[in-house]
């Protein structure tokens, strides 16, 4: 599926160890920094609607502040209930020195 990239932010703007939502065709994105690697993912927890950008990054996952759900960032799959179904994860480019976040083609029309 091809996607269509935006550019988000300069990567200096997600330090590492911290997330940052930035709004794309009309989804929020949580752009997660894991030692210096770039993740996107959904800033929506599947267990019940919470803001994840707004949860801890732990190593390479991110917590659900409302319940303590952690999803994988690279993968979006559930590594901690109560969530059991996985986050949407999204393309993201460092390109010199900005992030770039493609989200598939369909989602932007």
């Amino acid at each position: 599926m091809s996607a269509d990239f935006s550019k988000v932010a300069n990567k200096a703007d997600v330090p590492v160890g911290q997330v940052k939502v930035y709004t794309i065709a009309g989804k929020r994105i949580a752009v997660c920094n894991v030692e210096g690697k770039f993740f996107a993912v959904a800033d929506l927890c599947t267990h019940d609607g919470g803001p994840l950008g707004e949860g801890e990054l732990i190593e390479n996952t991110i917590e659900c502040p409302r319940h303590g759900a952690r999803f994988d960032v690279a993968t979006g799959a559930v590594v901690c209930m109560p969530a059991v179904v996985p986050i949407a994860t999204y393309l993201c480019e460092v390109r010199e020195d900005d992030l770039w976040i493609g989200v598939p083609a369909s989602a932007t029309k």
